[in-house]
């Protein structure tokens, strides 16, 4: 059951697709106290309560003894103190004796204290008075996501070939670059689908533009990337360059597309291309005009982009810079107080994204006038619905790969996310492992990380263990920052160990996917901690490091430096498949309990559970020569059951279909065991 409860006058979000009309009474489950002309609300939790939720955050999948601020920001450093990440997903769930989920429709600032100022108070304090609160009640936590996800709407679709591995790094700066690490992969075996075209593609950072020095003959080079399986995936950025003659400058210009300062013209911020005005997202001429533009690329023969710096991300504006210079010169050197030298420094650092310059624009959301820090969360969610809206224009009844680093809930529909600017830190390989199940809560099922991470150099073992739970994910994509370390898997030695990982990715697609399609489809969860399965299970609720992918498995992923192997708790007897390759494997039935597992540097374990089998094709060197007629099943099993396997074009949007089900199943005939299908099964490794 969902209840909704308006206060003051809101700003329309489209995070919620359902017509839910306004509940009359006072609100359930929380106390309200008004303070300033704000609403706080609370809630007290039980000591074994489990608080779920909130998406893309730092912490852990339980969500209890932080604060977190609900607040797209531009966070490279995502360290332990950070409160605020990219995206903003203001989504809770408390599971316990009580199961009820709390979502705050706010475009503005929300803070949510989870137990951190009173151990057992949740405090939620939206940052204005206008605001839509939903309540919603479940039977169990799985109930309450799904009757969420089904208010908020189905989940964007990407098309299979997304689901390949695809390599990034900033910057791939010219065809000849790229064709090299095309040929490296190509020749060392190793899979590879996409890869990515990072800011120096474009002719100065001018979006919808192509270095004709670096790319003279675009069209002909997507083409022959094509030719060899791989797609281009090019970066879009939020801001576009002040520059006489620059098409998208003076088109926005014209038509009054850009975001205003307080006194009317065109607000400017410094970003990549230097000074920068901002499209008005939140206009609906606006977000045709903005998504038309990406036909220049679509005309080429691109099918997927990447959208960026979309919080929106700003270096500097001409106000900070003039603040800063003020403050400098009138700095006096001769004092000995330590403590002004720390101002001086907060001052030059300060300049990036400062509160004080979000307050200093407005927008346009169809006549009416909003200051940005009022809907500040929309912003990027607006822009991938923009590129999502015109995408399904430009290329229509075809799928298109869209995913974004600013997202509010709403955007889950138009395109995925991937986790921004992560660091080649063990404990982000963690952080990456628990905000799946957060994200997918939240609609966000095609999403990842930078595997291997985006800052700082990356070690061998690093990125093979990274590799080891990116061959899960749906988004899987190798990215690193300039500067650092090159992290293509060719780059580390012998490249036998990578061929192999990314093997068992290409063998697993045919079932990631159709649980990925499954979830999306029905509104359930790909990733999702042990405890909403096993809920009778006290450890199992405790458990953070081991997530179930779809309905056959579990996974394990090892995540800690020169570890041998790593402990698992088992809720049930399950099958550990260790793989070393798409072919090499071991296997092990455990009972219910505690185990250590051994996987070498080179492996990746997984568990299969009771009466679940997993299907694998073979694996090949990307998704368009994947052959799906034939399976090897992988079962445990003490009696007879199915599974059905999703498995559509990959490309259409042609889904929802029941012709789309392929049967498999263990059937027991005179006591003995068998595997059946509508499809070949070559192999069956039954335990």
């Amino acid at each position: 059951m969902i209840k909704k409860y308006v206060y003051g006058t809101p700003i329309p979000t489209d995070a919620v697709v359902q017509t839910i009309e306004p509940a009359e009474g006072p609100v359930q489950y929380l106390s309200e106290l008004e303070m300033d002309g704000k609403i706080l609300f609370h809630y007290v939790m039980e000591k074994d309560d489990i608080v779920y939720g909130l998406g893309e955050a730092m912490g852990g999948i339980n969500k209890r003894g932080r604060v977190y601020r609900s607040f797209c920001s531009d966070v490279p450093d995502q360290t332990e103190d950070k409160e605020s990440l990219y995206g903003c997903h203001n989504f809770l769930l408390i599971s316990g004796m009580i199961q009820v989920g709390f979502f705050v429709d706010c475009a503005s600032e929300v803070t949510f204290d989870v137990g951190y100022t009173s151990p057992n108070m949740l405090n939620i304090k939206p940052g204005c008075g206008d605001f839509v609160l939903y309540i919603i009640e479940g039977k169990s936590a799985a109930d309450i996501v799904k009757q969420f996800r089904e208010m908020i709407g189905r989940s964007y679709i990407a098309p299979r070939w997304a689901f390949g591995f695809q390599q990034s790094r900033w910057s791939y700066r010219d065809e000849d670059e790229i064709r090299d690490v095309v040929r490296h992969y190509r020749d060392s075996g190793i899979p590879l689908d996409a890869v990515y075209m990072d800011i120096d593609y474009m002719d100065g950072y001018k979006d919808f533009t192509i270095s004709q020095e670096r790319f003279p003959d675009f069209p002909a080079f997507v083409q022959e990337m094509k030719a060899q399986g791989i797609r281009l995936v090019p970066i879009i950025d939020a801001g576009v360059k002040i520059e006489p003659g620059y098409e998208i400058y003076e088109e926005g210009k014209q038509y009054q597309f850009f975001c205003k300062g307080s006194d009317g013209s065109d607000f400017v911020a410094g970003v990549w291309p230097g000074r920068t005005h901002f499209p008005d997202f939140l206009n609906s001429q606006v977000r045709m005009w903005f998504g038309s533009k990406y036909k220049v690329l679509t005309d080429c023969g691109v099918e997927g982009f990447w959208n960026d710096m979309n919080e929106p991300a700003m270096f500097f504006t001409e106000d900070g810079i003039r603040e800063a210079k003020e403050y400098v010169q009138s700095f006096d050197f001769a004092t000995n107080d330590p403590g002004q030298f720390f101002q001086l420094k907060d001052k030059l650092t300060g300049l990036s994204n400062r509160q004080k310059d979000y307050e200093s624009f407005f927008h346009n959301m169809d006549g009416v006038i909003v200051r940005h820090d009022r809907v500040h969360n929309l912003y990027g969610s607006y822009m991938t619905r923009s590129a999502s809206d015109a995408l399904q224009q430009l290329l229509p009844g075809k799928r298109f790969l869209l995913f974004s680093r600013a997202s509010y809930i709403g955007s889950h529909r138009n395109g995925g996310l991937w986790t921004g600017d992560n660091q080649s830190w063990w404990s982000h390989l963690l952080l990456n492992l628990k905000m799946m199940p957060s994200l997918n809560m939240c609609g966000y099922l095609y999403s990842g990380a930078d595997l291997g991470g985006f800052g700082c150099n990356c070690s061998r073992e690093l990125l093979l263990r990274w590799l080891g739970l990116g061959i899960f994910t749906p988004l899987m994509r190798n990215h690193a920052a300039i500067g650092t370390r090159r992290q293509e898997c060719y780059r580390f030695g012998d490249t036998e160990d990578f061929k192999n990982l990314i093997s068992i990715r290409y063998s697993l697609i045919p079932y990631l996917y159709s649980e990925y399609m499954k979830a999306c489809l029905h509104s359930e969860m790909l990733f999702r901690p042990l405890a909403f399965d096993y809920p009778s299970d006290d450890f199992a609720r405790t458990v953070e490091d081991q997530l179930l992918l779809g309905e056959s498995i579990m996974i394990t992923p090892i995540y800690e430096q020169n570890a041998k192997g790593r402990y698992v708790y088992l809720p049930e007897d399950m099958l550990l498949v260790v793989f070393r390759s798409s072919s090499v494997r071991r296997y092990q039935v455990m009972k219910k309990g505690l185990h250590y597992v051994s996987a070498a540097m080179n492996e990746v374990p997984l568990f299969i559970r009771k009466n679940k089998l997993l299907p694998l094709c073979r694996t090949s060197q990307c998704t368009e020569e994947m052959d799906t007629s034939m399976f090897e099943v992988i079962a445990f099993a003490d009696r007879g059951f199915e599974y059905s396997l999703y498995e559509d074009d990959g490309t259409t949007t042609a889904y929802d279909s029941e012709k789309n089900y392929v049967r498999f199943a263990i059937q027991e005939t005179e006591g003995a065991l068998a595997a059946a299908s509508d499809k070949t099964i070559v192999k069956l490794t039954l335990y």
